[in-house]
């Protein structure tokens, strides 16, 4: 029988990132079931788990990680790191043409590596095997909280990735005396639900979309809306969620009605560029505009929340939106300002729970296509690259690849 042999990247990308794919645990159960398979992994000081746990968990370090078969991070892999002729798997997020990572796939295909992104590893439903995004709607909705209270001066909370773990976050909500606020969430889907789960710590009430928009005098509440709620179709036809989705261009938005009653937005929805921006930027300007704080979880560069103009990172995560000028400021620096939080690894900022949750799916869902039989073609169906040529489900990434 062949051995197969796996090893677990040190992350290399700049802000550092200290979730790992295989947290000690989750390797030696690998190591257990598939006999004829040996984890390895780079040593790291940045790793959210210490090298001696994993050497107390009875798995390997190895700094060349040249004579792996497959190599598994969480992250982009820095170019100068790519081993050529190797099979990689990570969030490469190359597949949506995004200019900053064009320099990646190139020197990827140069070096005639197949590369697997988890982001489109589904099941028969179309539906994601794997993903972070429960946990960057956890954490997304915390600081958004967080915010608020930095902004109104109303109570502190210590930020997450300065505590252990989730349950030391959560602590904080449960004794939170929040008033005078009311947060509205975009979005129906992981990460939305995520910031569901954190937002119901605070024990205020959660209210339907009519119910929100029929009494804007109520607060504090929580209301989650759909696209049905912030888009419709131009010629006035009746919402479509299908049709929405394959033609988003036919939509626009009617998310004024909720602008001129909400304090907080936690922006958790997908959004196509073809679709509507939740409202153009000089609607800020408006004396009905309320919002004051908004946590974009989603973090789409001059997309859907026209404020979130760059990512924040971990270390500096608020940014203020002059919403006159529509320009930046300094965070906190001026009441009418909205505050802008868009870090875009969110989950980073607990690294153990979201490591540890992350390493289950992919020990149920993704090894055993990766590692032994795959009816469905799953790991096909997310192969961006095989030994250095486009694979045909991505062969609309020629022209990027090319530069033009």
């Amino acid at each position: 029988m062949t051995r197969i042999k796996i090893g677990i990247l040190r992350e290399t990308k700049i802000p550092p990132d200290r979730r790992v794919a295989l947290p000690p645990a989750a390797a030696a159960e690998v190591n257990a079931r598939y006999p004829d398979v040996n984890i390895v992994v780079q040593p790291s000081h940045m790793r959210c788990f210490s090298d001696n746990e994993y050497r107390a968990a009875g798995i390997t370090l190895q700094e060349d990680l040249s004579d792996c078969d497959w190599l598994i991070g969480v992250k982009e892999v820095h170019i100068p790191d790519l081993i050529a002729g190797k099979k990689y798997l990570f969030f490469a997020h190359v597949a949506k043409k995004q200019a900053y990572n064009q320099l990646l796939l190139q020197e990827i295909v140069d070096k005639n590596i197949t590369l697997a992104d988890y982001e489109y590893l589904k099941d028969n439903n179309n539906c994601r095997l794997i993903a972070f995004g429960r946990w960057a709607g956890i954490i997304g909705a915390f600081n958004g909280l967080m915010a608020w209270g930095m902004k109104t001066g109303q109570y502190e909370l210590t930020a997450a990735h300065q505590c252990h773990d989730r349950f030391e976050m959560d602590q904080q909500l449960e004794k939170l005396d929040i008033s005078n606020v009311r947060i509205l969430v975009t979005g129906g889907g992981r990460v939305a639900m995520g910031a569901m789960e954190t937002l119901g710590k605070l024990g205020i009430p959660l209210i339907s979309p009519d119910e929100y928009l029929n009494n804007p005098e109520i607060s504090p509440v929580i209301c989650r809306i759909d696209p049905c709620h912030y888009a419709e179709h131009k010629n006035g036809n009746p919402f479509d969620y299908d049709h929405f989705c394959k033609n988003p261009w036919d939509y626009k938005s009617c998310f004024k009605r909720f602008s001129s009653s909400t304090d907080m937005l936690i922006a958790a929805h997908f959004w196509d560029p073809a679709s509507p921006k939740l409202w153009q930027p000089e609607e800020m300007k408006n004396k009905d505009f309320k919002i004051r704080v908004i946590a974009d979880i989603s973090c789409d560069i001059n997309g859907s929340v026209p404020s979130t103009i760059r990512a924040t990172t971990i270390a500096d995560p608020f940014y203020d939106w002059d919403r006159f000028q529509l320009q930046e400021m300094p965070p906190f620096s001026d009441p009418e300002a909205v505050t802008v939080m868009s870090i875009d690894n969110l989950p980073g900022e607990l690294p153990r729970d979201a490591s540890q949750e992350f390493s289950r799916a992919l020990l149920e869902k993704v090894f055993p296509c990766l590692l032994g039989e795959d009816p469905c073609h799953v790991v096909n169906q997310a192969t961006i690259t095989r030994d250095g040529q486009l694979n045909e489900p991505f062969l609309y990434l020629d022209s990027f690849l090319k530069g033009e």
